[in-house]
């Protein structure tokens, strides 16, 4: 048995909707109090897990559900 870890196959596409949007993730960080570093690690797709609080702030700033930002490949 494979000590590795599962890759997985869940794509972020919080880019995609900020661009809809027309919002900045500087703008989503002071909307949301989330930090810019964390917000760029889920926009770039880095993110290793999601708290559901932050996907929350995240839907509520952008008015959208979390199946508009993340979508499994």
């Amino acid at each position: 048995m494979s000590s590795k870890a599962p890759e997985h196959r869940i794509q972020v596409t919080l880019d995609a909707v900020l661009q809809d949007r027309g919002m900045t993730l500087t703008a989503l960080s002071e909307q949301t109090g989330l930090t810019m570093a964390n917000l760029s690690i889920l926009k770039t797709g880095k993110a290793k897990a999601v708290r559901f609080t932050t996907l929350t702030a995240i839907c509520e700033a952008l008015k959208c559900q979390p199946g508009d930002i993340l979508k499994i490949n």
